[in-house]
Parts: C-alpha cells; sequence; structure tokens
C-alpha cells in the first residue's frame, strides 16, 4: 500500500521540489557511474553518507547535508521522490519557496542528528532523502489532514486504489515507523526508522507558528482540512478486469 497521488494540485509551479528531485536524481547517476568500481562507491558513501561515529566525534559534519540527496538504488530513489512530489508541492505553495527550501534542509539536517542519537558508535554509512521527507509528511499532516490522497492497495493478485483522507494515510505511516523503531536495532543497518521519526515530528513542530498565523483551528475551518486550491476530481480508479469467455 503506496501513495500516487493527491487530489490538490499546488497553485503555483513548485520551483523548489522540481529542483530537490532533479539533484537527487543527478547524484543517483553519479553513484551509477562509479558503482562498477566497488571501492570508488564506498569512498564515495565514506565520504558523503552519514557516519553515526564521525557525526559523534565532530567531524564530517557536511554529510548532513550531503546524505540526504544520495540514495542506496532505484527503488529507495523513486519512493522518496514520489512522496516528495506528492505532499511537498502544496507545503512549497503555502510556504513560498525560501521558506519550504529552508524547512526542508532544517527538517533533513534534524532526522539525521536524531539517527546519530539513536546509534551513535555506528559506523554504518547512512543515506537517503527520507528524514526530509518524513518532516515534509509531518507538516502535511498538520496543515492538510482532510486532504484525499489515492493509495494503490495491492493484496496478492487483488489491485485497487483507494482514496482517503491524508491522516490515515500519514497516520498509519508513522505508527509502522514507531513500530520499526521499537523493534529494529539502529546499529544494524537498514531502514534508518527513527530518522523517519524524528523527521516527521520536526516537520510538524516547524509547521506549528505557520499554522497559528493562518488562524489554526480556523485554517481548517475555512479550508476543511484541504490546501487552499480547488481539488480536482479524478475519474474513478480501477485496474481493467479480464472478462472470461
Amino acid at each position: 500500500m503506496f501513495p500516487i497521488r493527491d487530489h490538490n494540485p499546488s497553485g503555483r509551479t513548485p520551483y523548489v521540489v522540481y529542483t530537490l528531485i532533479a539533484l537527487n536524481v543527478a547524484l543517483y547517476l553519479v553513484t551509477l557511474a562509479i558503482e562498477p568500481d566497488p571501492d570508488a562507491l564506498a569512498l564515495f558513501y565514506a565520504n558523503w553518507a552519514i557516519v553515526p561515529f564521525r557525526i559523534t566525534d565532530g567531524t564530517h559534519l557536511v554529510t548532513l547535508i550531503s546524505s540526504m540527496f544520495l540514495h542506496g538504488g532505484f527503488l529507495h530513489l523513486a519512493g522518496n521522490m514520489l512522496f516528495l512530489w506528492i505532499f511537498g508541492d502544496n507545503l512549497e505553495d503555502d510556504m513560498g519557496h525560501l521558506i519550504f527550501l529552508a524547512f526542508y534542509l532544517i527538517g533533513g539536517v534534524g532526522s539525521g542528528l536524531i539517527h546519530v542519537v539513536s546509534a551513535p558508535g555506528s559506523i554504518i554509512p547512512t543515506v537517503g532523502a527520507s528524514g526530509a521527507i518524513a518532516a515534509v509528511m509531518g507538516g502535511y499532516l498538520l496543515l492538510y489532514p482532510k486532504a484525499r490522497v489515492d493509495i494503490l492497495f495491492i493484496f496478492i493478485i487483488f489491485f485497487k486504489i483507494l482514496p482517503v483522507p491524508a491522516w490515515v494515510m500519514l497516520g498509519l505511516w508513522f505508527a509502522l515507523q514507531l513500530l520499526g523503531g521499537v523493534n529494529s536495532d539502529p546499529t544494524s543497518g537498514g531502514v534508518a526508522f527513527w530518522a523517519h521519526i524524528g523527521g516527521f515530528v520536526i516537520g510538524l513542530v516547524l509547521v506549528i507558528p505557520f499554522w497559528l498565523r493562518v488562524g489554526g483551528t480556523k485554517y481548517w475551518s475555512k479550508t476543511h482540512g484541504h490546501p487552499p486550491h480547488p481539488e480536482h476530481i479524478y475519474s474513478p480508479s480501477r485496474i481493467p478486469k479480464i472478462q472470461r469467455k
């Protein structure tokens, strides 16, 4: 089950979201170019990925930023960029381009620091934009809890696209991160659950002043919990069925 689109395209061009996606794709292509040389690839990640024990020692602090533009594979990149595309444009539209960029970077750096705190002695390189994107998701949840998001539900051979309120999809995602964080060892590699959890909470907290400035709960009443743009109405989404003879 994963989101494929929301029903509220932004009211203006999300230049920052476009630029972030382009940078992530470009740097992924760089890693593909050096992938045939395992030693060069390992050195690249050692220099530009977050390695918690180095951050703990006060070195390689630049990796708190560089790591959020690197990915460990195509699916890792594609999943993160899909989430950024779905949830980032509305925040950028309401916040403005520069404020949204600052928000994104602060969320990414903050989530990276929380990952370091969760595993201060780890020597495993950590990469990905998911901490920063989790911050975007946290901000989206506070501002637009009832925005409709289409999710693709897959159960064995059953496929269906279901529209659900953002609070359902994002709440479930956050619950899964909490479950993963409690039941995993952050020093053993794999998914950086605490970076996701931390990024989400950071994003939600950072958006509180903006939410209060636009009216708080009155803003929800005014917009019905949706982005302040006309909702796009999609035709019913179903996987075509093959009729039996």
